[in-house]
């Protein structure tokens, strides 16, 4: 079994900046993907920003220039610099990451934490 856990959300205003920050553990011989994802009520959830275990990444095209997707594989931490933030920004996010357990690779989910854009 793998653990996600998210931290980082919170209120800021527009222009502002957070960092998220996802810590993975558990029994798992390697994290091959990670990534992050937003939902805001009523909308289907969307892959913000993703990183392979190659350091591959890939943005939706609302947040490149602004967000930045980086990992600490000794931490086995993935984090999201997100800055010039919109109030098209506010949602929930959450961590995904797919794991090798023994032969096989399953997919986790964090719990999500939210992020809101206000003045």
């Amino acid at each position: 079994q793998v653990q996600l856990v998210e931290s980082g959300g919170g209120l800021v205003q527009p222009g502002g900046s957070l960092r998220l920050s996802c810590a993975a553990s558990g029994s798992f011989r390697a994290l091959n993907y990670m990534g992050w994802y937003r939902q805001d009520p009523g909308k289907q959830r969307e892959l913000v920003a993703s990183i392979t275990s190659g350091a591959a990444t890939n943005y939706a095209d609302s947040v490149k220039g602004r967000f930045t997707i980086s990992s600490d594989n000794a931490k086995n931490t993935v984090y999201l610099q997100m800055n010039s933030l919109k109030p098209d920004d506010t949602a929930i996010y959450y961590c995904k990451t797919r794991a090798l357990v023994g032969r096989y690779e399953y997919q986790y989910w964090g719990q999500g934490t939210q992020v809101t854009v206000s003045a």
